[in-house]
């Protein structure tokens, strides 16, 4: 178990003692992705030692969040894998993405970033209402490395799958590019002209991507809100604003 106690008798509590110690929720975002062997946890977690990896996956085995598998001959490999009850997880992270993506800009120099991830922060976004039935492959990239995506429309909303299958058209770019075209602050026509982007197949597929996605809605909503408030301010409305306390008093 987590060595990790707030004394309080709170649901919130106890979910952050299973999961609010530094990496896990890292480990529970790569096991999301699939059953990972040790080494593959090391790899996507730089920074990241052996001996707190152990820890981390001990108390999550423990609290019956994560399960320790072995593979047949002649693969012979132990794997890590969430259970039902770790899987149930997945909505709390994709809530958790959405909000953390208002300060993922700028990036920090240095910090690691694996294609594989785009595949959760594409799912945040996905709109779960009906959209345009499509299939548009995608490949995101950076550096020497990619990760190939296939992203279907239909009456149940945006899907992301791994891997790319029956698409007659594919963008390639990295994925600040992606997100600047979803979010409809970059043309496809211009990435494409800046040779930031590259598109095989349909353009008018690749076009509807940011159907797709609530991005760029959720982008006009805050704006929106900015300046309503911004105006109220300038009408000389009232505002309700914290009082300081005293020193020494809570």
């Amino acid at each position: 178990m987590s060595n990790l106690h707030y004394p309080q008798f709170c649901a919130l509590a106890r979910a952050a003692e299973l999961i609010g110690e530094r990496w896990t929720l890292l480990i529970i975002r790569e096991l999301l992705l699939g059953p990972k062997r040790f080494g593959d946890l090391q790899e996507h977690l730089d920074g990241m030692s052996p001996t707190l990896l152990t820890a981390r996956l001990t108390a999550l085995i423990d609290s019956n969040v994560v399960r320790r598998i072995t593979l047949p001959r002649p693969v012979n490999a132990q794997l890590y894998e969430l259970t039902d009850l770790g899987r149930e997880i997945q909505p709390a992270i994709r809530e958790l993405i959405r909000w953390g993506g208002r300060f993922l800009f700028p990036p920090v120099p240095g910090d690691a970033f694996e294609p594989d991830w785009v595949l959760l922060g594409l799912d945040a976004i996905a709109k779960r209402t009906p959209v345009a039935k499509v299939s548009v492959g995608l490949v995101v990239t950076h550096g020497r490395k990619s990760a190939e995506f296939t992203i279907t429309g239909g009456h149940s909303g945006t899907a992301v799958h791994k891997g790319m299958a029956d698409c007659k058209a594919t963008l390639e770019a990295p994925f600040e590019t992606v997100l600047q075209i979803v979010g409809m602050n970059l043309s496809l026509e211009d990435a494409v002209a800046a040779k930031r982007a590259k598109v095989s197949g349909s353009v008018t597929l690749v076009r509807k991507l940011p159907q797709l996605f609530d991005l760029a809605e959720r982008r006009r909503g805050v704006t929106i809100a900015t300046q309503a408030g911004v105006r109220r301010e300038s009408s000389g409305e009232s505002r309700i604003v914290p009082q300081p306390t005293s020193r020494g008093r809570p």
